[in-house]
């Protein structure tokens, strides 16, 4: 057999070892934020006003842990809730100036974790990786 039972491992270790390295240059810079809060930062940086649960979705994140980010994020004055004007059950978070910022300062130290990680690998090992993830990925759904 290959090395099919280790395979989530490997993609796990991986991941364990890119957010280290993450968290790691966010304390160094000062950042004031956690890897799970950046993740949030950033999905809303792309589309801004989302609601908890599509956050939630977006990030495989559940639901109960995407409040608590959220809730630590409008304490820091990062995001904000707003009632939704279609559904006053539902809150839209929303990036605050000081948000926006937020992402800005850390987004060059993302980006250097990210190129860190694919040094020495090319772009057809890019699009190959993505691929397959993406297959397994859909072997799921």
């Amino acid at each position: 057999m290959k090395e099919y039972k280790k395979f989530g491992f490997f993609i796990e270790r991986t991941m364990k070892k890119i957010r280290q390295n993450l968290q790691r240059k966010l304390n160094e810079m000062d950042a004031g934020i956690t890897v799970d809060q950046w993740v949030v930062l950033d999905e809303l940086q792309q589309k801004n006003g989302l609601s908890q649960n599509e956050i939630a979705d977006c990030t495989f994140k559940d639901a109960p842990t995407v409040t608590r980010i959220i809730d630590l994020l409008c304490k820091k004055g990062l995001t904000e809730r707003s009632m939704d004007e279609n559904d006053r059950r539902r809150f839209k978070i929303m990036l605050t100036e000081e948000g926006k910022a937020k992402v800005k300062e850390v987004l060059p130290v993302v980006i250097d974790v990210r190129q860190q990680g694919w040094d020495g690998l090319g772009e057809e090992d890019h699009h190959n990786l993505i691929r397959i993830l993406d297959t397994i990925f859909e072997n799921y759904q």
